[in-house]
C-alpha cells in the first residue's frame, strides 16, 4: 500500500537519536543517512518497502506537526510495544497513551501512543494475541 512515509523534523540530530533505537527494536535497518541534506531512511524487512524517512522539510521552512496525523509502527509482540514506548520516553518523546489493550479497535489491539521531540504523533501496535 505504501512506498514510503516521511516525517519532518526541525532538529535532525535529535530526531535521529530518537528514531534510531526505535527502528532497531522494530527490526528496520538504516538504509541511508545524509546529514548534509539532512535526511535518513530505514527499510522494512524482509521487503525493502515501505521506507520510513526522516528529514527537514523540502521547502526549507520549519517543520510543523499535523493535527490528526499519526504514523503507526507494527510490532511483532506486546513486549516490543513496551520496549519502544520506554525507548521513546528515554529519548525525548512524550506519552499520549501508555501500552495497553484498546479493545474498541479489536480484541488483540495492544498499542502505545507517543509524540516524538518534534511533536509528531506515533503509535506502536501489535495486532496479535499474547504469546502464552
Amino acid at each position: 500500500m505504501f512506498s514510503h512515509i516521511f516525517i519532518g523534523t526541525s532538529h535532525f540530530e535529535q530526531a535521529l537519536r530518537f528514531y534510531s533505537p526505535i527502528m532497531e527494536v522494530l527490526g528496520n535497518a538504516l538504509r541511508f543517512c545524509d546529514r548534509a541534506r539532512p535526511w535518513a531512511g530505514w527499510q522494512s524487512h524482509p521487503e525493502v518497502r515501505p521506507l520510513f524517512l526522516l528529514g527537514a522539510p523540502h521547502d526549507g521552512h520549519a517543520h510543523q506537526a499535523g493535527n490528526g496525523q499519526m504514523v503507526a509502527f507494527a510490532a511483532s509482540d506486546r513486549a516490543t510495544v513496551e520496549a519502544v514506548y520506554r525507548l521513546a520516553l528515554a529519548h525525548g518523546g512524550s506519552s499520549e497513551g501508555a501500552p495497553g489493550l484498546r479493545p474498541e479497535y479489536h480484541a488483540d489491539y495492544y498499542a502505545a501512543y507517543l509524540r516524538d521531540p518534534d511533536g509528531n504523533k506515533l503509535c506502536v501496535v501489535c495486532h496479535a494475541p499474547p504469546v502464552p
